[in-house]
């Protein structure tokens, strides 16, 4: 025999936690920016320098963001899938600069 009970069991509900004012979260401090902001005239400017320099092969004064001092190289390939910056300075090594660190591009007179 089986036992058919028409009106369905009640589910009794857990109790969801509900957060205490009297608890208050410690807050995560705001990073700073990963790239200064800039305006879209700015950053054409840009690029359309960081071409020259890769076409003209002279060397040129980077200015980086969050680097001490400035980097001095010529542009040797522009990355347009990671926005990287290949500098070679005057001792054959490669630095991977990402488009948004670079300040400003300056000639080098020698």
């Amino acid at each position: 025999m089986v036992d058919f009970n028409p009106v369905p069991k009640v589910v009794e509900k857990t109790k969801s936690k509900k957060k205490d004012p009297a608890k208050k979260v410690a807050e995560k401090p705001k990073q700073p920016p990963r790239h200064p902001e800039r305006d879209e005239y700015d950053l054409e400017e840009l690029g359309h320098s960081l071409s020259e320099a890769l076409d003209d092969c002279k060397y040129r004064m980077f200015a980086i963001y969050n680097r001490a001092g400035s980097l001095e190289g010529k542009v040797t390939k522009m990355d347009v899938s990671t926005k990287l910056i290949h500098i070679q300075d005057k001792y054959r090594e490669i630095h991977k600069v990402h488009f948004l660190d670079i300040l400003s591009v300056s000639n080098v007179d020698f």
